[in-house]
């Protein structure tokens, strides 16, 4: 079963239960009509189906490789890249005035969706890029923009982020990596650099690094880091290509997956760089790149999802193995997906599909909103809900991988089928950008410093489409309304505690426990606008029947603390 991009999913999530009409009642965003993003869901759809989905297994069998310095690409790569950038889809969220075409950040989810599904590896690319041309936007001096800006968002020139060092890992803080000034605005770049996606690649052009490192006498930690622009190709002042910059990729990372996806540890020896806003004030300038690559991760996990599940629904509906209760009857398909245990896994790889989703266009709708109309609101429900859509979309696409497999069954462990690869392929999305436990952290910590006012707002929302939907559908309504009043119980006992390590002992089940929740919500949404006992409504009370009441152990685990935790000595775990 080939893969096909579920359009009118998009297109039902983004009128029906996100409210995307908001964002193109803005004056920055008037141009988002529904005509104009049918169009564009509908290209991206061919170019994904038909372009990149069929170089899928290509960067799995043939992965990028380094040869004589210079990082090979999986076989297609390059023409594959080329259908993206000719279709101008790397910069449909970025600025007019250097290309782009200024459509919201939740088409662009949609958008990325399709292309993670298809071709995570190839994705990852212009998914960096775009992050790059947003951070830029916001710190770079405007010579910068003039020369970076239009190649990046044109796909000419392609982007990247260096943070991790190898003795540093998460804690950035510890990185080592320098930058000496030369007396000219300019600053020799000196560290090592390792899990840089896309730190090479021969698509022609310009890779464009960003690079933290540390000025001297700069403060110790965080505080003393700053940003640094350092290309491949030192651009001439023309913006054509200039001489190699003094930088190297010393090797690509063997991993379990996205083997088309070349993942460089990269050697800046006095390189030339250019400082990206103020000195100091590199995290600062980073995170605004961050923020939104981690729902882009988000996004990631959620078009593996439904790459796998499109997959293994093929598979089960051409597999035919024993008897089952339909057989012969209306209905039936004769295949595994009529078996009790088939059809609960496909559900559940549905049902879970559908919620990440929701929640990652609905986190979209909040970033996007917040940039049309600069309400602090919008801001801090942006904020809360992007460690959910990054940690619980990464953590359904790990779970719905997982399945597919299972749903292949031995077929499932033999590579010729592509299953593992979904697997193999979604797995780092829980660890990079911040592994799930720091979102999680982050959820409970940063993003509660308001204790616990926009998490409250959004199980108020929640309790209010449970309170409209008891005329209709009383029994999923009520169902909803109680899980909202766990939640916000929890939310309580979490806003309530002084020690920050009482939250984290249960941040992530707390997370957990609000995405199941969030999750309901949406469903229910969607079910009250089918009206009737459609398939949406089905799937709605699959998911609020079964899946829900996983919250109730989540949020019981999140509110225990962390004195059993640290109970355990190091002996008891070692012996």
């Amino acid at each position: 079963m080939p893969y096909r991009s579920p359009v009118s999913e998009y297109s039902f999530v983004l009128e029906n239960v996100v409210d995307f009409a908001k964002i193109a009642e803005t004056e920055k965003y008037a141009e988002a009509t529904p005509d104009t993003v049918d169009a564009i869901l509908t290209e991206v759809a061919k170019l994904a189906d038909d372009k990149l989905a069929p170089l899928n297994r290509n960067g799995d069998l043939y992965p990028a490789r380094l040869e004589n310095g210079v990082v090979r690409t999986s076989k297609g790569f390059d023409e594959g890249f080329k259908a993206i950038t000719e279709g101008g889809w790397v910069g449909l969220a970025a600025m007019p005035e250097y290309g782009g075409m200024g459509l919201p950040l939740t088409l662009n989810c949609a958008v990325n969706d399709m292309f993670a599904a298809a071709n995570m590896s190839l994705g990852l690319n212009p998914l960096l890029t775009q992050g790059q041309i947003e951070a830029l936007e916001h710190h770079a001096p405007e010579w910068m923009k003039e020369m970076y800006l239009p190649k990046l968002t044109s796909g000419e020139w392609t982007g990247t982020m260096n943070l991790t060092e190898p003795q540093a890992g998460s804690d950035v803080g510890a990185l080592t990596s320098k930058a000496e000034p030369k007396g000219d605005d300019t600053y020799a770049i000196t560290g090592q650099k390792i899990y840089i996606s896309w730190g090479d690649h021969d698509f022609g052009g310009n890779v464009c690094h960003l690079v933290l490192a540390r000025l001297p006498d700069a403060p110790a930690g965080t505080k003393g880091i700053s940003l640094f622009m350092v290309p491949k190709y030192i651009p001439n002042d023309d913006g054509s290509l200039g001489d190699a910059n003094s930088l190297r990729v010393v090797s690509l990372e063997h991993k379990m997956g996205i083997h088309g996806s070349p993942t460089c540890v990269m050697e800046f020896d006095g390189a030339t760089g250019w400082l990206v806003g103020k000195e100091n004030n590199g995290m600062a300038a980073m995170f605004t790149m961050m923020n939104n690559a981690r729902l882009g991760v988000g996004i990631q996990g959620i078009g593996i999802a439904e790459g796998a599940m499109q997959h293994a629904i093929g598979y089960a509906l051409d597999r035919k193995q024993g008897r089952t209760p339909l057989d012969g009857k209306d209905g039936g398909t004769g295949t595994i997906l009529d078996h009790a245990d088939v059809r609960r896994m496909v559900a559940t790889m549905k049902a879970d599909t559908f919620a990440a989703r929701a929640i990652a266009l609905a986190c979209g709708v909040a970033i996007d909103m917040a940039n049309a109309t600069g309400e602090k609101s919008w801001d801090a429900r942006a904020a809360f809900l992007t460690p959910i859509a990054k940690a619980f979309g990464t953590e359904v696409g790990i779970r719905v991988s997982e399945l597919g497999v299972q749903v292949h069954g031995g077929m499932g462990f033999v590579e010729e089928t592509g299953a593992a690869q979904y697997s193999r392929d979604v797995r780092v999305t829980a660890i990079y950008e911040g592994t799930n436990g720091i979102q999680a952290m982050d959820m409970v910590a940063r993003k509660m410093i308001d204790g616990g006012d926009t998490a409250n707002t959004l199980i108020d929302e929640i309790e209010a489409t449970a309170e409209a939907a008891r005329s209709t559908l009383p029994e999923l309504g009520e169902n909803v309304w109680q899980a909202a009043e766990t939640l916000r119980e929890a939310t309580e006992w979490m806003a309530d505690q002084g020690d920050l390590n009482e939250r984290f002992a249960g941040a992530v089940p707390y997370l957990m426990g609000f995405a199941r929740v969030l999750g309901a919500h949406y469903h229910l949404k969607a079910a009250m606008a089918e009206g009737d006992n459609g398939p949406r409504t089905r799937l709605a009370r699959f998911y609020i029947n079964r899946l829900l009441p996983e919250h109730v152990g989540h949020l019981a685990h999140a509110v225990t603390g962390a004195e059993d935790l640290y109970a355990l000595t190091t002996e008891d775990l070692t012996a």
